[in-house]
């Protein structure tokens, strides 16, 4: 996908786009590259795969959400920026947290915010479960892209979002992962909001995008730790 193919299909997707956007991105881009060279952040290294599986990737989290709708998004294993750093160039109202447990990426997510000249994006270099004292119930938007298995990934991400608030989870193909989720959605008193699967542009691969609505506050003494969520997962006994 060349900077013109994206910029069209971002219409599609009524993205507004200007030229403060498009040399961030441009900046962007190429600081990855560069960076990737030394320092493993993704195995993607032509620009115009960028531009893809990455950026317009990213950004067809759109399709489930109307982000201008919202203030606050918090990105669980943003790797190298995606999608939360991404959706911040885009929707710069939002306040974004940037969250991955590995330093070097975290590193890489520092400078490029100094670069990219951001305000009102925050990173954190911990892991998503030592942020429930800060972050409960806090979140409009939680976001996580290609990070583990669903039913674990939603009992993580769910303690943060507001009620009546979104996680959505950006999957590749997913349908036997959500129907492993149904009992874990209800459990964590959410519903299943929205599921749009799709080809990426130029069949560039399947897409799974899963919206998922919070329905009542969670309390931090029902937070299960990690080791028993990975032990034991939300799921119909007998599963």
């Amino acid at each position: 996908m060349n900077k013109n193919e994206f910029i069209e299909e971002l219409k599609k997707l009524n993205i507004k786009v200007t030229d403060e956007m498009l040399e961030k991105l441009d900046i962007y881009c190429n600081f990855l590259l560069e960076y990737n060279k030394h320092t493993n952040l993704t195995a993607i290294k032509e620009e115009n795969d960028v531009y893809l599986k990455h950026f317009y990737d990213s950004l067809t989290l759109t399709k489930v959400i109307d982000l201008n709708e919202y203030n606050t998004l918090l990105d669980i294993g943003s790797g190298a920026g995606f999608p939360g750093m991404v959706l911040k160039i885009f929707f710069p109202h939002l306040k974004v947290y940037l969250v991955d447990s590995n330093n070097k990426k975290c590193k890489f997510l520092l400078e490029l915010k100094e670069k990219l000249n951001v305000d009102n994006l925050e990173v954190y270099n911990n892991r998503i479960e030592n942020l429930y004292e800060e972050f409960l119930n806090s979140i409009d938007i939680v976001t996580a892209r290609a990070v583990t298995n669903l039913p674990v990934l939603t009992e993580l991400a769910i303690p943060l979002v507001k009620a009546n608030k979104y996680f959505i989870a950006m999957k590749g193909n997913a349908i036997e992962e959500l129907e492993n989720s149904i009992y874990a959605i209800k459990h964590l008193n959410c519903s299943l909001d929205n599921v749009i699967t799709f080809d990426l542009y130029n069949n560039s691969g399947v897409r799974t995008l899963i919206s998922i609505k919070k329905n009542k506050n969670t309390e931090l003494k029902n937070i299960r730790t990690y080791d028993k969520i990975i032990k034991k997962p939300l799921q119909k006994r007998g599963k």
